[in-house]
């Protein structure tokens, strides 16, 4: 018999289908057993998890470390946003190769993987952002897909940072990806209405401030694009995946497109289930800005719906921190806020206290949304999302009773504010495990820089 590496002892295992007390043993970084008593050698590391959950880490498939936005770079880089995500349980992280126009996509792989391979702290991977679809580009699609990264995003929105894709990139990137496994994320907002909006109101930019930001962006901006997105994966068989949803009129959308069959999955983040767009009518309202931003109270409740009923089968975060003093380069124009905030952080606990302790979320289905089916439809799983024999020992010890106050000055982020600044929540991760090594304790970071890995993923992700 070989000694174990660490044991897990006394915890309530959680995956998306059991619940149950146990053991569970790691060796070599990979779960090597579960049952109700492990034994451990005299080298064995115990943590003890007696009343408290253990759940597979969690993993945020939307997030953007040290990203080059607005003038300026987002405040987390790879390694203090991976050390961050440890400390609220997220023990995997997928970020972006974005394409430059007149190169390559994976010119843009390798230059990602060359920042973040030396910080990762924790395992994490690319989706690749097509920005330039040409004859070169569509020959690439399989390469990308074969070096282990089987997700692109693109972008409706973001013609003046060259960025965007039109319809027909759209639908030639479906088209391509749908033979090979892949499937395409969009960020879905109807940018010519956008921009003539955000012009509208720039014109009075002084009296609104910075509630122009949302009045700019109604709800029918989103849902145009969506409805769209999905014609468009439904005439060509792709598989579409839609980032950060914001509206109730979208989750209506992909509700409808699934019932007729159309192969469209859908994500949304805390922001826009816990806060409405009355932060931004606020003194610091210029904090809260992200794109798409933050809608009204029944979006959240729509959205909310839609994690209970299957319409949205997804929660990340879209992390993109930015820091009181680089969110001040707005300086009252609402068009020049950076945007994005911190999440990778606080998303499992968040979920928790407002999902299962406020709205009755099973707890199965918290590791669903937030570990399980990521892994799954990102080409993770099984050594990612779940706690089985042979998978990762990417592990969550979660005390459900444990009491926080959420303070910017107490997170690992490198962001100086919150937008969830004095919230109370019961339930917070106590230990965070990545491949059997201890990397968090309550809240702080006790892991090295490097031990993460970037991800081979598998194409042909479903759930």
């Amino acid at each position: 018999m070989v000694e174990l590496d660490l044991v897990v002892k006394n915890g309530t295992v959680v995956t998306a289908a059991d619940e149950f007390v146990a053991d569970v043993g790691v060796y070599d970084g990979k779960v090597a057993s579960i049952a109700s008593d492990v034994s451990a050698g005299p080298d064995t590391q115990v943590v003890e998890a007696k009343g408290n959950y253990v759940f597979p880490g969690g993993i945020d498939v939307h997030v953007h470390f040290q990203l080059p936005f607005s003038g300026t770079v987002s405040a987390d880089d790879f390694e203090n946003g991976t050390k961050a995500a440890a400390c609220g349980g997220v023990t995997t992280v997928l970020d972006f190769a974005i394409q430059t126009k007149g190169s390559s996509i994976m010119d843009a792989v390798e230059a990602r993987r060359a920042e973040a391979d030396p910080k990762v702290c924790i395992d994490y991977g690319l989706h690749a952002a097509i920005t330039d679809w040409n004859a070169q580009t569509q020959a690439e699609i399989r390469q990308v897909i074969d070096y282990g990264i089987p997700t692109f995003k693109m972008f409706m929105i973001y013609k003046d940072e060259g960025w965007m894709a039109d319809d027909g990139m759209l639908f030639s990137a479906l088209e391509e990806t749908a033979k090979l496994g892949g499937h395409i994320g969009v960020h879905a907002e109807s940018v010519f209405v956008l921009d003539m909006l955000v012009e509208r109101y720039a014109q009075e930019k002084e009296k609104w401030g910075a509630y122009a930001h949302t009045l700019s962006r109604p709800c029918y901006t989103e849902e145009e694009a969506v409805i769209r997105a999905i014609k468009w994966a439904e005439a060509t068989g792709g598989q579409l995946y839609i980032v950060h949803m914001s509206t109730g009129e979208a989750a209506e959308a992909v509700h409808a497109a699934k019932e007729r069959g159309v192969r469209v999955f859908a994500e949304t983040c805390p922001q826009y289930l816990l806060l409405d767009d009355e932060v931004f009518k606020g003194e610091n309202g210029h904090l809260y800005a992200t794109c798409p931003q933050i809608k009204k109270p029944h979006d959240s409740e729509r959205l909310w719906q839609g994690l209970f009923n299957g319409d949205v089968q997804i929660v990340a975060t879209d992390t993109c921190t930015f820091t009181t003093e680089q969110k001040a380069a707005w300086n009252g124009d609402f068009r020049k806020i950076p945007f994005g905030m911190p999440g990778v952080e606080t998303m499992v606990p968040l979920m928790y206290t407002e999902g299962v302790g406020k709205r009755g979320l099973a707890v199965n289905q918290l590791v669903t949304l937030t570990s399980t089916n990521p892994a799954k439809l990102f080409g993770m799983y099984p050594e990612k999302g779940t706690i089985a024999v042979g998978s990762d020992a990417d592990l969550v010890v979660f005390d459900p009773k444990k009491k926080v106050t959420l303070r910017a000055s107490d997170l690992q982020t490198n962001c100086d504010w919150s937008p969830f600044e004095g919230w109370k929540l019961v339930g917070y991760p106590s230990v965070t495990i990545s491949r059997g090594r201890v990397v968090a304790k309550d809240g702080k970071f006790v892991g090295d820089v490097g031990h993460g890995r970037f991800l081979k993923r598998r194409p042909f992700g479903k759930l």
